[in-house]
């Protein structure tokens, strides 16, 4: 039974990482990421964070549609830290690959209350799935 439970996991993790060759930059995680591995390890993000487009903001705004766009300015409800806030900057690759590693490393006065993920293609994989969430993915 732990087999066929593994298999059902099974994202072929370290077979992408060697793929994207030795100490790989983040461009080279994404081109290995996968989506759908990114939207099962979301779950850690979804205690916090809904995704659906429309769906309320919990603890944490909802994501939908937040890749690329500008940092604590997505929902007009959700109440952001000042420094969140003034950051500046946008929710790109690489500010969302430092911000799911150490958010509080990122902007320092966050409440996120989230120690992060060191697992670099894991990493990859969420930010692949969040480009996916929103009205122009696919296009």
């Amino acid at each position: 039974m732990a087999a066929i439970l593994l298999g059902c996991t099974d994202d072929r993790h370290d077979e992408r990482l060697r793929a994207a060759g030795p100490e790989p930059a983040l461009e080279a995680l994404l081109t290995v990421a996968d989506a759908k591995a990114g939207a099962r390890k979301f779950g850690r993000c979804a205690a916090c964070h809904s995704i659906a487009e429309g769906a309320p903001d919990l603890g944490g705004p909802n994501l939908f549609g937040i890749y690329d766009q500008p940092m604590g300015q997505k929902s007009q409800r959700f109440g952001y830290t000042a420094a969140l806030r003034n950051a500046g900057g946008k929710w790109d690759g690489a500010t969302l690959d430092a911000w799911i590693a150490n958010p509080k490393r990122v902007i320092p006065g966050t409440n996120m209350q989230f120690t992060g993920i060191t697992d670099r293609l894991d990493r990859a994989d969420i930010i692949a799935y969040l480009r996916t969430q929103s009205r122009d993915a696919g296009k």
